[in-house]
């Protein structure tokens, strides 16, 4: 976390993994109290998942954190994103002292949870607990209760079933936007260039979920805020490659040009098809102008 701080600040705490529906309650309740109280709006995350010490397995998470931090300020306008280093120490804390840390170190007068939000040495601090200190501390709380869409409750576990499944609508539904993916473009093989398809290579952070391996019709943004449509493959490239390293490599449609070295922000859409290995390049090469024609259809209708 940052040093200390006198900024006062309503806070939102929580792991917030794919930024979805029912944490965009939570953080559209933040910016309204702060705006009320006259002070910051403020989210207080993780660095790493807390499962992943507390119970020695791995999380596979929806975004890594700086995608994480960029979805909420980008959709929601908080103006702090601040990331607690999660360690044993850490997992140690108990729960009002966890409270009494983060509250003096970021200046909170106001919290925001979700309804099944536990903290503190081995999940002791519950929403009730917390709803009590604040009381004691003369402090704010809310409690945000849980967001259902077509009768499922909208969670981060949910969220990554459909990842695995290539259910980009479906995503895109229960998160209230598309999944994202922010990388540096990096050197590739240049085959798609001699296949007469330019493409853009990017990867998945370490522990970021890998959605379903196929193609995947997309957009890919710069930073300065260009748009291009794309046809995006996830996976091993199993025509042209015998290894088992999964690549993220993107044809942007009606473009020329060289993005080496930038950053983009790469948004999945739809499910073309799953990945496929073909007898030659040529077929290979007719079948990505066939994936550029349907996403071309696909992304029409899109703003």
């Amino acid at each position: 976390m940052t040093e200390k701080t006198e900024k006062k600040c309503v806070l939102a705490l929580g792991f917030f993994d794919g930024v979805h529906l029912g944490h965009a309650a939570l953080l559209r309740r933040t910016v309204r109290r702060a705006e009320e109280l006259g002070c910051e709006s403020a989210v207080m995350t993780f660095d790493s998942h807390p499962d992943t010490l507390v119970f020695g397995q791995a999380v596979p998470l929806i975004n890594s954190a700086p995608d994480r931090a960029w979805l909420i300020r980008h959709y929601f306008g908080i103006d702090r994103v601040e990331f607690f280093h999660f360690t044993r120490e850490t997992m140690r804390l108990p729960w009002n002292v966890f409270l009494d840390t983060i509250r003096r170190e970021l200046g909170c007068v106001h919290f925001v949870v979700g309804y099944d939000f536990r903290f503190g040495w081995k999940g002791e601090g519950t929403t009730e607990r917390l709803q009590s200190y604040c009381a004691e501390n003369g402090l704010g709380c809310d409690v945000v209760d849980r967001v259902e869409l077509d009768g499922v409750t909208v969670s981060s576990t949910y969220i990554r079933t459909l990842l695995f499944e290539g259910d980009m609508e479906r995503v895109e539904r229960f998160m209230g936007h598309p999944h994202i993916l922010t990388d540096t473009v990096r050197q590739g093989h240049h085959l798609g260039r001699r296949l007469g398809a330019p493409t853009v290579n990017m990867g998945f952070a370490p522990g970021v979920l890998v959605p379903r391996h196929g193609v995947y019709a997309a957009r890919i943004a710069t930073l300065d805020g260009r748009r291009y449509d794309a046809v995006t493959n996830i996976g091993v490239r199993p025509t042209v490659d015998t290894g088992a390293v999964v690549t993220v490599e993107s044809h942007l449609l009606d473009f020329d040009g060289n993005l080496y070295g930038r950053t983009l922000i790469l948004s999945f859409l739809s499910h073309l098809r799953d990945e496929q290995q073909f007898s030659s390049l040529e077929e290979l090469s007719a079948q990505i102008a066939a994936d550029g024609e349907r996403a071309r259809k696909i992304l029409e209708g899109r703003p």
